[in-house]
Order: structure tokens, then sequence, then C-alpha cells
């Protein structure tokens, strides 16, 4: 017999130890060379560990375990052959039968096939499918899995919802007293610690402010359909939003910087974090050098990190390293919030939702798209002209979309050398 420890690899620098998820093989299962085996979570992703050889394994740690980085965590024999799969059994030909009399009883039903034996993953959500399970209100157990070992595919949801699976049902009151306790994962964890960290370390200040968004309207309904067709994807209002923060951190750089011990650091360039909603919760990665993109590359790539989010496959290192971060609750319907700072930042800003409001416009009321905008910033390092003078500056480049192609200037501006 040869045996292979599979130790937990290192999902990045600085994480010490993962916590075993769920498991997608059970103990004593062939499974073969990098296979996903188990969902892993750390404090800042959770990851598929795939399978080092094939083999028969043998589990280590039970789900929920925490272990720590280079340690094993199942053995694999790697002398074992993979069982030979069973060969389909001809259909035996039935001689034809006489018809059945009206009058005659019914056969007997024939006997439901045995069911297949449940996999250690069997009744488990994938991370796409427990998003779609959680905003329909369906319960775990109540979606047979078709995947791997019986895993909750998203598939299988979407099945039951088509074949008039009664959500309401799931998510109704039956008025009994139960209560159902859920172990928090790693993540959970770790973003509680660093929310109650930044909290209390941090002199946090929000200032607001609101925003005419009609300008920007009005030039997306004239050019999304050119802008879809030349470039492959939506114009949408985050583009506009993170080429203002870039203009705007040129204009004043300690909202872009961060304290280390008693150094102010001040990167003279911007990752712009740019919060998504995923099977997992909020999960923030990051556009590298985003000051160098134009709307396009932005819109691109927000949708490419979205997907991945959505699906579970964001990598740690796409959500390292920002040095500032938006966030849009209005996509949830949010009209005004203090988002919370996403450390070692110093600062986050904050998108809500669109609505109508009567507003002053040249000494006349007027019915105007407003958005309310939100920073949060560290006190330690931006003063109160600073944050109020970075918001508006934002606020001038959405109200006036030609300073995004300046610098956030005006074009006359620019042309007298102001």
């Amino acid at each position: 017999m040869s045996q292979l420890e599979m130790k937990v690899p290192s999902p990045g620098e600085s994480i010490s130890e993962v916590e075993i998820a769920t498991w997608l093989v059970s103990d004593g299962d062939y499974v073969e060379k990098d296979q996903a085996i188990a969902e892993v979570d750390s404090d800042k992703a959770t990851l598929e560990l795939p399978a080092e050889a094939s083999g028969i394994i043998t589990l280590k740690a039970e789900e929920g375990d925490t272990v720590e980085v280079g340690a094993v965590c199942c053995l694999i024999d790697t002398s074992a052959k993979a069982p030979k799969k069973a060969k389909p059994k001809a259909v035996e030909s039935v001689p034809a039968q006489a018809p059945v009399p009206a009058s005659a009883a019914p056969a007997p039903a024939a006997p439901a096939p045995a069911a297949k034996q449940a996999g250690h993953a069997a009744g488990h959500p994938s991370p796409a499918a427990k998003k779609l399970m959680a905003d329909n209100g369906i319960k775990p157990g109540q979606v047979n899995g078709t995947g791997r070992n019986g895993r909750v595919m998203k598939q299988d949801v979407l099945q039951a919802l088509a074949g008039g699976f009664d959500a309401n049902t799931a998510q109704g009151w039956g008025g009994s007293r139960d209560v159902r306790r859920e172990k928090m994962s790693m993540l959970r964890r770790k973003v509680a610690e660093r929310l109650v960290g930044v909290k209390n370390e941090t002199a946090m200040l929000t200032t607001f402010n609101e925003i005419d968004m009609k300008p920007v309207m009005d030039l997306r309904a004239e050019y999304k359909e050119a802008f879809r067709e030349a470039h492959g994807v939506g114009l949408g209002f985050m583009s506009f939003f993170t080429k203002a923060v870039t203009h705007a951190i040129s204009q004043f750089p300690a909202v872009n910087g961060m304290i280390d011990g008693k150094e102010v650091i001040l990167p003279e360039y911007a990752d712009i974090g740019i919060a998504v909603s995923s099977p997992k919760g909020l999960m923030v990665p990051v556009l590298r050098n985003a000051e160098t993109m134009s709307l396009a590359q932005i819109e691109a790539e927000i949708k490419r990190l979205a997907i991945r989010a959505r699906d579970g496959d964001l990598s740690i290192e796409e959500m390292q390293g920002g040095t500032f971060t938006i966030t849009n609750g209005g996509v949830f319907g949010s009209m005004l919030s203090t988002p919370i700072i996403n450390p070692p930042q110093s600062a986050i800003l904050g998108m809500h939702n669109i609505v109508e409001r009567p507003v002053a416009v040249n000494g006349k009321v007027e019915v105007r798209p407003v958005m309310y905008v939100a920073l949060s910033y560290d006190h330690r390092i931006i003063d109160g002209k600073e944050s109020v003078g970075f918001l508006y500056a934002i606020k001038e480049m959405i109200e006036q979309p030609e300073r995004l192609l300046f610098t956030g200037k005006r074009p006359e501006e620019v042309l007298l050398g102001l």
C-alpha cells in the first residue's frame, strides 16, 4: 500500500489555518487526481481543495474542524485501482400480452427504484445554489441534489422553482418555538473581528452629499446601445463613479493613503475595491491601476470579477491590496448609510438608490433623479476639508461628465491652464 499524505496548502500570505467547510467526498471513496474533494474556508475566501493523486481517500478531519496550514487533512491510497464501472444490462424483450379487460383490477404499481446511496456531500448546496435558495426562502433539505455525491447544484434549485416549488411555505411561520443554531464560517468570524476593530481603532466619521444623476443618466440612455456594440459590455453607473474617484484621489491623495505605525503610506496609484454580492457574503475584489482604465475596461473588469464572486471562484490575490473601496447599497434599495472602512484603507464611498426628488434648479422647482452619497473616512489621516472636498469633486464630475475627460476639470479650465 502506498499512502499519500495530503497537507493543507497555504491559501495566501499571513493565513495560518483554514476550516473544513464541506467534504465533497466520503471516507473510502475513490477519487481522481485534481478532483475537488473539499471546500475550505480561510479568513479571506472559500477555496476548493483538489486531490493530489488518484486513489482511495481516508479523511483525517471533520467538517467544521480548524486545520493548520501544512497539517494532514486526508490520506490517499495511490496503489488502489479504480473501481470497474458496471455495464448497463441489456433490455430483455417482453412478449406482447393480450389487452386487459376494462373490468380487470389494475395491476399493482411497480416498486420505486432503490434510492442511490447518498454521499458525504448529500444535501449540501453549492455556493451558487445556496445563494439562490436563500433568495427564494428555500431551506436545506427541501431540494434533492443531482451533483456529485448528492450535492445540490444551482440547476436543481431552478428546476424545483420551475416545477412549482412553494417557496412561501419554506419561509413561512409555522407557530413553533424551535431555535436553529448555525456555526459562523471562519470568513464571517474574521469579517466580524475586522469590523469591530475598525470601530475601535479608527477615528471614523462620515460626510454626505447628494448628486443630480440626470446628466449621467441622459448620457447613458443616449449611448448605451452603441457602447455595448463597440465594447461588448453594458454601460453602468459604477464605471463613472470609479473614474470620478480616481480623478478625485489625484486632487486629495490622503484619501488614498493608510497609516503604518508612525508613517503615512500614499500610493501613487489607485487600486479600487468594488464591493460585490456573493453566496458567501459581500466580497471586495480589486481593480488594479483603475486610474489608467477607460470606462469600457472598468465595466469589463467589474463584470469579470462579479461573475467570479457569484461562482465562488475569487482568489485571495484578487481581493488583496486595495487602496480605496466603493460599495453600492442602492442595488438593494438603500437610501442612505454610513459604510464602514475596509482596513487598512482610510476611506470608503457609499452609493445609494436613485430617487426622483424635487430640487431647486435656477430658482425653479424641478423633479430630478437624485442619489445620496456617503464618504466614511479615518479622521486620523484625512481632515474634514479633504473629505468634504473629495466628495464634492465626485459630485461635480458626475453632474458634469465631460470633466471625466479632463482629470476632473472643466474643458475651459484645461484650456486656460487653471
